[in-house]
């Protein structure tokens, strides 16, 4: 295979349709968009959801519904098993995580540790949140649960 010989795939590449471009072509005079009215202007047509002055269906029907997404306090959250990275004894916090690759950021709120696996270490863990499960499994390994 040379450079020379190279080619597209076939049907892949369309010319564009030129419109405005006498009779036979299909899309002449009028370029498709019929005579005159506010659709045959420039920058013309209504805006999405326009029903021409009737009331919208979007403003009949109800709002219904609370949503809680502006109040929600996001943790980056870690499991015990990831905890199994660091050395007996070691004191691990946010810094801590980030430094080994357990965490590549920290949420607004912290971190949550969950109780998800197995550890195997005595450490000491600081942490936002601590769910009992986790609480749990840290101090039956003879570690210290902190919560900052």
């Amino acid at each position: 295979m040379n450079i020379q010989s190279l080619k597209p795939a076939q049907n892949s590449k369309f010319k564009s349709k030129r419109l405005g471009r006498g009779i036979g072509s299909g899309v002449g005079k009028t370029s498709g968009k019929g005579h005159k009215g506010q659709n045959a202007r420039s920058g013309g047509g209504v805006r999405l959801g326009f029903e021409g002055g009737q009331m919208p269906l979007i403003r009949k029907l109800p709002r219904r519904g609370f949503n809680n997404a502006i109040f929600k306090k996001e943790y980056s959250i870690i499991n015990v098993s990831d905890l199994n990275k660091f050395e007996d004894g070691a004191v691990v916090d946010a810094k801590a995580l980030l430094e080994n690759g357990v965490l590549s950021k920290i949420e607004n709120y912290g971190v949550k540790v969950l109780g998800n696996g197995e550890i195997t270490k005595a450490l000491t863990v600081k942490a936002s949140k601590f769910s009992a499960n986790a609480k749990k499994k840290i101090e039956k390994a003879k570690g210290k649960v902190e919560e900052v």
